[in-house]
């Protein structure tokens, strides 16, 4: 039976280590939804950590409202 490897970046493409994809795939979202289950404020703290990690990683590759959309948008609750 295959192991789950968790959907963690790579640095400093912020691509995930797993799948290839940007990171937050898919995979890491549903993971950090679900750890962060009854903790919407903190999941969007840490989430608000790794966008400002990424800003510096990833400087002018992508605007600020890409950047907000790929670590925070998602994460809102609805």
């Amino acid at each position: 039976m295959p192991r789950y490897r968790p959907h963690v970046a790579a640095r400093p493409s912020w691509r995930c280590r797993v799948c290839g994809a940007t990171w937050p795939c898919s995979p890491a979202r549903l993971a950090l939804l679900g750890e962060y289950r009854e903790n919407r404020t903190g999941l969007l703290i840490y989430l608000g950590t790794m966008m400002y990690d990424a800003t510096d990683d990833l400087h002018g590759q992508l605007p600020p409202q890409a950047l907000a959309d790929r670590f925070l948008t998602w994460a809102r609750p609805r």
